[in-house]
C-alpha cells in the first residue's frame, strides 16, 4: 500500500535485515524512497535488498554496527557518495539481553544500552550536518511500549527505550529550527521471529492485555513510520506515537 510520496528522498534504515526494521525498509521503498539498508547480517540484508529491486525500488545495503560512532558515520558517509543527501534516518536497530536485576552481567547491561540508546545517538549526530547542509531531514528513532511502562526482566531494555524517549525529545528541541524533525515510534506486542518461537498460552495471554485482541504486524509500525518520514508530517516534531493495538494508554 502506498500512501506518501517519498520520490526523491533518500532513507537509511538500520536493523533492516529483518522483523520491523525489514518491513520499514520495504514500505519506505514503495513510497519511492531510495534506501540504504544497514544491519550486521549481509546475507539477511541483500535478501531485502533484492526484493526491493525486483519491486522496481532503489536500495543498496551497508554492513554497519550503530553502537560504533565511525562505523555509522562512514554508513551516512556511503549514502552520501551514491545519492549525495540524506533526507530520513530510521534508528531501528535494537537488541535484548533480559535478565533480572541481581543476575544482570554488567555486559548485559552494557550492550544494550550501546547498542539501542547510544546507537540513536550516534546516528543523530552522524546526519545532523548533511541534514542541515540539506536544509531539513526526518528522524524517526524506534522506541518500545516497554520504555514507557517497564517490564521484569528488562531493565537494561527499558532503560534504554525510555532514553530514546528524551532524547528524541531534546534533540527536536535543538534541531527544529534547522528544519529537522524528531519522532519517536513506539511499538507494542509485533508479530515478528521472535515472537513467533512463543508458544500459543503465552500468545494469549499477551493478546488478553491488548484492546484490540491481536498482535500488530511489521507493517502497522511501517505505515506510521512512512507517513513520519513524509512531508504531510513536516509540523510534527518530539513527539511518541504507540503503535500497540491499545495496550499503553497514556
Amino acid at each position: 500500500m502506498q500512501f506518501c510520496n517519498l520520490a526523491g528522498k533518500i532513507a537509511i534504515i538500520t536493523g533492516s535485515s529483518q522483523g520491523i526494521g525489514k518491513a520499514i525498509a520495504i514500505q519506505l521503498a514503495a513510497c519511492n524512497a531510495k534506501v540504504s539498508l544497514v544491519s550486521r547480517n549481509q546475507k539477511n540484508l541483500d535478501v531485502v535488498k533484492e526484493e526491493i529491486l525486483q519491486k522496481g525500488g532503489e536500495a543498496q545495503s551497508l554492513i554497519g554496527d550503530v553502537s560504533n560512532f565511525e562505523s555509522f558515520s562512514r554508513t551516512v558517509e556511503q549514502t552520501l557518495e551514491k545519492w549525495q543527501k540524506v533526507d530520513i534516518l530510521i534508528n531501528n536497530a535494537g537488541i535484548t539481553r533480559d535478565n533480572i536485576i541481581m543476575r544482570m552481567k554488567e555486559t548485559e547491561w552494557d550492550s544494550v544500552i550501546d547498542v539501542n540508546l547510544k546507537g540513536c545517538f550516534n546516528g543523530i549526530k552522524s546526519v545532523t550536518r548533511p541534514m542541515i547542509k540539506n536544509k531539513g531531514g526526518k528522524i524517526i528513532n524506534i522506541t518500545s511500549v516497554i520504555g514507557q511502562i517497564g517490564n521484569a526482566g528488562q531493565s537494561n531494555y527499558s532503560a534504554s527505550k525510555a532514553g530514546i524517549i528524551g532524547l528524541t525529545k531534546s534533540t527536536a528541541k535543538e534541531l527544529g529550527s534547522r528544519n529537522i524533525t524528531i519522532n519517536a515510534v513506539a511499538p507494542g506486542y509485533i508479530s515478528t521471529d521472535m515472537t513467533d518461537q512463543l508458544d500459543n498460552d503465552v500468545k494469549e495471554k499477551l493478546k488478553s492485555s491488548i484492546p484490540l485482541g491481536r498482535l500488530g504486524k511489521p507493517e502497522d509500525v511501517a505505515s506510521l513510520v512512512c507517513f513520519l518520514s513524509s512531508d504531510e508530517a513536516s509540523y510534527i516534531t518530539g513527539q511518541t506515537f504507540n503503535v500497540d493495538g491499545g495496550m499503553v494508554m497514556i
